[in-house]
C-alpha cells in the first residue's frame, strides 16, 4: 500500500507492537495510515486515493471528520506514537529547558518565514538551555541551521522520513521520544503533531511566533486560523499542561489503542492461530 505508511518508522513502530517476528522488515499495510497530525480527514491534501480502501485514522474526531468527506471505511487505530509510549514507559530523569520545532516544508513546499523573529521571541519567552530540532529539509539548508547555532540554541534533527520506501529512519519516533523527555517544555509556531507528542510524552505544550506561511499551502480544512478558534487552550506563552495533556490523548487516540492481534488484523498483516480461532 501507500509509501506514506512508512514515514517516521510508523510502521516499524507498530510491527514491534503487534510482536511480529520480524519487525525491522513489516509486512504493507493494506490500507491507508494517517501519518501525521491534521485538521482534515487525516490524509495529507492531494494524496493520491484508491476508492474502497480503508483509512486508518488515528482518533475518533479524524474519524468523523473522514466520514464527513464521503470516507466510509475509516478505522481508529490509534497514532504509532501512543504505542510506542506504551512500549517504552518513561524513566524518572530530570527534564530541563525547551524544545523547539519552527514549521517546515517538505520536499514539494518550502516554508516563508523569518526564523531571526523566531529566536529573539524563543530567548525572550524560554528558560533554560534550548534544543531546535529541525526538520530534515531546513537542517541541509546551511544558512538557517547556522542561525539557530549562532543563536547559541542545540541544534538538532530527529532523522529522515522516508520517500517511496526508501532511506525510511525507523528509529525516528524513538529518537524523537527520548528528546522529549529530556525537556521540561515543547513549542512550536504552528500547532503540530511534535507539541501533542510532546505533550502526551509529559511536556508542557506552547504555540507561538509567527505562524509562517507554506508555499501554495492548502487552507481546504481552514489552515492555521482554524487551529486557534478549535484548539485555544494550547496557544500562548504558559499553557494549562493537563489541559494540553487531555486534548493530545484525545487527538493521538491514546485511548483508542488495540491489542497485538487486534491490530495485526486491522493493519491486514499475519495473525497467529491463536487469534484465528478467536475470529
Amino acid at each position: 500500500m501507500h509509501h506514506a505508511n512508512y514515514y517516521y518508522g510508523h510502521a516499524h513502530v507498530l510491527a514491534r507492537y503487534c510482536e511480529l517476528p520480524e519487525p525491522l522488515h513489516p509486512p504493507r499495510i493494506q490500507g491507508y495510515l494517517q501519518h501525521g497530525w491534521n485538521i482534515g480527514d487525516g490524509l495529507a491534501p492531494g494524496v493520491p486515493f484508491v476508492e474502497g480502501s480503508r483509512l486508518l485514522v488515528w482518533s475518533e474526531q479524524v474519524r468523523r471528520r473522514a466520514w464527513s468527506q464521503g470516507r466510509r471505511d475509516t478505522v481508529v487505530v490509534g497514532s504509532p506514537f501512543a504505542y510506542l509510549l506504551e512500549m517504552d514507559p518513561p524513566a524518572d530523569d530530570e527534564r530541563e529547558g525547551t524544545i523547539f520545532y519552527p514549521f517546515h516544508g517538505w520536499e514539494g513546499q518550502e516554508v516563508m518565514g523569518d526564523h531571526r523573529r523566531l529566536i529573539d521571541e524563543i530567548k525572550a519567552h524560554e528558560s533554560g538551555p534550548i534544543t531546535v530540532c529541525l526538520y530534515w529539509n531546513e537542517h541541509r539548508v546551511r544558512a538557517i541551521r547556522k542561525l539557530y547555532e549562532n543563536a547559541g540554541f542545540r541544534v538538532i534533527c530527529h532523522g529522515y522520513r522516508g520517500f517511496w520506501w526508501r532511506d525510511t529512519d525507523r528509529d525516528f519516533l524513538v529518537r524523537q521520544l527520548a528528546e522529549l523527555r529530556r525537556h521540561r517544555r515543547v513549542v512550536s509556531n504552528r500547532l503540530c503533531s511534535a507539541i501533542f507528542y510532546g505533550l502526551l510524552a509529559g511536556c508542557q505544550g506552547a504555540v507561538y511566533g509567527d505562524p509562517m506561511v507554506l508555499e501554495n499551502g492548502d487552507t481546504t480544512f481552514g489552515g492555521e486560523p482554524r487551529q486557534r478558534r478549535q484548539w485555544p487552550e494550547i496557544f500562548g506563552y504558559d499553557p494549562d499542561q493537563s489541559v494540553g495533556y487531555q486534548i493530545a490523548r484525545a487527538e493521538l487516540g491514546a485511548d483508542e489503542l488495540a491489542r497485538p492481534e487486534e491490530l495485526r488484523v486491522l493493519l491486514g498483516w499475519p495473525v497467529s492461530d491463536r487469534t484465528l480461532a478467536r475470529v
